[in-house]
């Protein structure tokens, strides 16, 4: 797992590592590494996405803080590293363009061909700053400082499933090399393990990427059973103990197979809950990691941060690993909508879009858990018990386990106690309901909101027009949203306020969302308010001369002479609207309307299949009863021509049946109702 190859660790660039606290990181790098693929495959088989825990036999076990401290040797206390990701001249003061900052800090520009978006293959990091040359002013060595902590981030702990590319996100951190030190790198590489190996629980994805050689080594110092033999010298950092291991190059998916059983027979004996309080590890440990401020976050409820990567460390669930007693853990914390952030969709400032959770960090001493420690760490006898009735202990067939589950609670777990984890406020669950609230959505109009660019448009085109009426909730989107006072946002619409500022009188908007409007105008009734079939939501008291009087009337309609004319129209309609209405309707005639007419159509016109008395007997009309019956003589047939083709000895028309009719298969979802 040697990353950097073609990247030389000069004396030159030891002063800028250590003033960016990746000095140790850069040490290790410096050696041979590789990944045993099986044993990692078969631990990451184990990982839950849901508690960011291992789940064992024997119970629950994670990667915290702690072990990134000793394993790697990065600082744990500092700020969050996150920003943007290429928009610096937009979000950071003093930024530059992308590119253009590149060229100022590195003195050159990648070609084209050595570019994808704004990721740079390392072979070009590797041809023009593989090594220092001698003699080299301050500046130069600077440049190639730099270069070297970008691959070094880029490739060794925040390393994608490409493997060969280092993204310019670091392009404000290496700027200031003097401020890199008060940076969190662990909590920062933790958060980054953590999501891929969330991705990677996804049947679909079979690639892991993120700093492995930290999952290694933390499996080999937690798991005697799996230990190389041989790798018993201890050097700074940890990790470094395993350079040179060559794992085995037989077939990958019977090893999966043989290491998922040995991992199914664990017993609570052979994990190690604290491997960091041997002697050989103290006398090896840099001092600085040891630190009251770094210590203290080890044992932190809080969250973990990098750009738009949010995961939770959950310390609360593997006490024994500080020396605690674990009890019966309370429900995981639900960050599945965090989950699916990944800073794609467009650049933003993290720190204020997801403000909350970096609030958290923030406020990462408030969180400390505190607990008493005894000589015997494990598992509680109710843990036990409730794991082997909840937990997901096992992966292997039942006939190569012997069924293990029978076997007893052990006799030390009772002689621990209970244990305790203090009362703590924590965040609220944040589901990713994304995929329900569309479901939900089907087949009514919200679930048309993909396909209505045509009415935004118009709305957006009406600049001179008032905010007419809406959609019942929905106040509008080009005009007024900025002016509606009178009522809450509707949360459902939080989607649409990304695009922009939106402004506008928002004279139409205040009245449908409120659902009270000015004299004359119509409304839409508000959630509380019964709907009356058959009768238009008009305000009581409207007026239409309160409506002509309206101070807005003439730059929204035009001109007097419109007003003229409206008003002339609406005279002439007065008349008819006081003529008295008649209850009566039309009686119901014996015909069917889908038949062919039996009489043909004369001067007058008549319905089909009518008969011929309907014609002359007096019939109920919208008027009422008629007067006098009507007398009307049907036409005489036409004579057929003689030269007409005669049609009687042909077949007689049959009818084809009618194909019900089934609704289309479309965007909305209408089809899953049938």
């Amino acid at each position: 797992m040697r990353r950097q190859q073609g990247m030389v660790l000069d004396d030159r660039y030891v002063p800028y590592l250590q003033m960016a606290g990746l000095y140790h990181l850069a040490r290790l790098n410096d050696r041979w590494f590789r990944l045993d693929e099986a044993l990692v495959s078969a631990f990451v088989e184990r990982w839950r996405p849901e508690t960011h825990t291992f789940h064992m036999p024997f119970g629950e076990c994670t990667i915290t803080l702690q072990d990134v401290a000793y394993q790697l040797g990065l600082p744990v206390d500092g700020r969050y590293v996150s920003g943007c990701l290429s928009e610096f001249h937009i979000y950071i003061e003093g930024g530059r363009p992308a590119w253009v900052w590149f060229e100022e800090l590195f003195g050159v520009v990648p070609p084209p061909s050595q570019v994808q978006k704004y990721a740079v293959n390392c072979s070009w990091f590797q041809e023009t700053f593989g090594e220092c040359p001698e003699g080299a002013d301050e500046d130069t060595v600077r440049r190639y400082a730099r270069a070297y902590i970008m691959m070094l981030l880029g490739t060794q702990l925040f390393a994608d499933k490409s493997g060969n590319r280092v993204h310019i996100r670091w392009l404000p951190f290496v700027a200031r090399l003097e401020e890199m030190g008060t940076y969190s790198w662990g909590s920062a590489a933790l958060a980054w393990l953590y999501r891929c190996m969330c991705r990677v629980a996804n049947r679909n994805v079979i690639k892991l990427a993120g700093p492995l050689q930290l999952l290694q080594s933390w499996i080999f110092w937690r798991f005697p059973r799996f230990r190389p033999a041989g790798f018993e010298t201890f050097s700074w950092p940890l990790a470094s103990r395993w350079s040179g291991y060559i794992p085995s190059s037989s077939e990958k998916g019977p090893r999966v197979q043989t290491w998922r059983l040995w991992i199914d027979r664990l017993q609570d004996r052979e994990f190690i809950w604290m491997p960091y309080s041997s002697p050989d590890v103290l006398q090896v440990v840099h001092p600085e990691v040891l630190e009251p401020r770094h210590m203290v976050l080890w044992r932190s409820v809080t969250s973990l941060i990098y750009f738009a990567v949010i995961e939770w460390h959950q310390v609360d669930r593997v006490l024994p690993q500080f020396g605690g007693v674990q009890p019966r853990p309370q429900a995981a914390l639900n960050i599945d909508f965090l989950m699916s952030k990944d800073g794609r969709g467009g650049d933003r400032w993290f720190p204020s879009h997801l403000q909350k959770w970096h609030q958290y960090w923030e406020d990462r001493t408030e969180s400390v858990l505190r607990f008493d420690v005894v000589a015997n760490p494990g598992p509680s006898h109710l843990f036990l018990d409730w794991w082997s009735q909840h937990g997901k202990r096992f992966l292997s067939p039942d006939p190569q386990l012997g069924d293990p589950r029978a076997a007893a609670i052990p006799v030390e777990a009772s002689q621990r106690g209970a244990g305790q984890v203090p009362e703590m406020d924590r965040p609220d669950d944040v589901p990713d309901r994304r995929r329900v609230d569309r479901r939900a959505r089907v087949g009514t109009r919200r679930s048309q909101r993909d396909w209505g660019w045509l009415e935004r448009a118009m709305e957006a085109g009406d600049e001179a027009g008032p905010a007419r009426g809406r959609r019942r909730h929905h106040p509008g989107r080009g005009r007024g949203r900025a002016a509606v006072h009178a009522a809450a946002p509707d949360p459902q619409d939080d989607d649409d306020d990304h695009h922009g500022p939106e402004g506008g009188d928002g004279a139409g908007a205040a009245s449908v969302a409120g659902g009270s409007t000015q004299d004359g105008v119509h409304g839409v009734p508000t959630d509380d308010q019964p709907q009356q079939d058959g009768t238009p939501w008009v305000i009581p008291g409207s007026q239409w001369q309160d409506f002509l009087g309206a101070d807005t009337l003439d730059p929204d309609f035009g001109s007097p002479r419109f007003l003229a004319e409206i008003s002339a129209i609406m005279q002439e309609d007065e008349p008819g609207r006081r003529r008295p209405q008649t209850p009566a309707t039309q009686a119901p005639l014996d015909v069917d309307l889908n038949e062919p007419a039996t009489t043909p159509v004369g001067d007058q016109f008549a319905l089909g299949g009518t008969p011929h008395f309907a014609y002359t007997a007096a019939s109920q009309s919208v008027a009422g009863p008629s007067a006098a019956p009507l007398h009307f003589t049907p036409p005489a047939q036409p004579t057929p021509h003689e030269d007409a083709d005669e049609i009687e000895d042909e077949e007689p028309f049959i009818r084809r049946g009618q194909r019900p009719r089934v609704p289309r298969r479309c965007g909305t979802g209408s089809h899953l109702f049938r």
